[in-house]
């Protein structure tokens, strides 16, 4: 947790200050572009670390949204789970909107990853994809 955080928090540092980065923290940083609500959390490396993020507080996880920017920007770049690539670029072409879409298919991911860990059972990407399908054609 630590980890990701220092992460998102440096990526952030270096596009503020025009600093070289790595391919993963650009594409971070151009995720943290497109959320400047999550600028201040990601500005204090020792408030990041320390921050707690419950359901009873009412605030989004910052770090938990941008790893699951992260996440999906490569699963449609491998097309991992197959299939994924196409599902997510017809529902970005049908939402008007790349970012729109992302936010779609991470409530698929969160739905998949919420029952896969309530059941006890790995992951079902078919039921992952079908959701980001069904998105896609309504």
């Amino acid at each position: 947790q630590h980890d990701v955080r220092r992460f998102f928090c440096e990526a952030h540092r270096k596009q503020q200050d025009g600093s070289p980065v790595t391919p993963i923290e650009a594409l971070a940083a151009d995720w943290i572009a497109l959320h400047p609500e999550y600028h201040a959390d990601l500005a204090d490396v020792d408030a990041a670390l320390a921050a707690v993020y419950d359901v009873d507080s009412g605030r989004t996880n910052p770090f938990l949204h941008l790893s699951m920017h992260l996440t999906i920007s490569e699963q449609v770049s491998i097309d991992q789970p197959r299939g994924i690539k196409q599902a997510y670029e017809l529902l970005a072409a049908k939402r008007g909107s790349a970012h729109e879409a992302h936010h779609e298919v991470m409530e698929c991911l969160g739905e998949m990853i919420w029952a896969s860990q309530r059941s006890g059972l790995p992951p079902d990407g078919e039921r992952y994809l079908d959701c980001v399908r069904r998105r896609a054609t309504r």
